[in-house]
């Protein structure tokens, strides 16, 4: 599998995107709307998609890899030619089905409990310096059995033994 998304042309996640996004794209004053992407080459086995998206670079800054994105039961059926392409926004559009896990603003160490913030697409937002952001997405042989709200080892636990591919992008986002 490949995964294709559009980079400024600077090489970077596009400002609307992430930390630098305009009012129409915030929610809470964080970025809100999820960037548009591919993915290539899906296998004709695969029932569904996972996904996470995700920061290394935090760990010095935080403590602990952060959660931006995490979705499950997003349904491959709807691939055409193995390809499937997620539109600008499928966070908050739901798009294909998914069901979308909680990111690390509902940690105890940050306390949201609005959902919209907690269980959606949270854009990248260095605070230090430009980070690498990580996109995976998981090709699985079951649809998961998992809930809106579901935190993101219960997605590890349910893909366990069933993904049959999967494909990594990085994403650099600027400070």
């Amino acid at each position: 599998m490949d995964i294709k998304v559009v980079l400024d042309k600077n090489g970077m996640v596009p400002d609307r995107y992430a930390k630098h996004a305009d009012a129409a794209h915030l929610h809470a004053q964080k970025p809100a709307t999820s960037f548009p992407f591919e993915v290539e080459g899906i296998p004709q086995g695969a029932r569904s998609l996972a996904l996470a998206f995700t920061d290394y670079d935090s760990i010095p800054v935080c403590g602990f890899t952060w959660i931006h994105w995490v979705a499950a039961g997003i349904d491959a059926s709807l691939a055409r030619d193995g390809r499937l392409a997620f539109p600008e926004d499928a966070s908050n559009l739901g798009s294909f089905g998914m069901v979308q896990g909680k990111n690390s603003s509902a940690s105890r160490l940050v306390g949201s409990s609005d959902p919209l913030l907690t269980c959606r697409y949270n854009g990248p937002q260095p605070p230090d310096r430009d980070h690498v952001y990580t996109l995976r997405v998981f090709a699985l042989d079951v649809m998961p059995d998992l809930r809106e709200g579901f935190w993101a080892n219960e997605l590890v636990h349910a893909m366990r033994g069933h993904v049959i591919d999967w494909a990594e992008a990085n994403l650099p986002a600027r400070a």
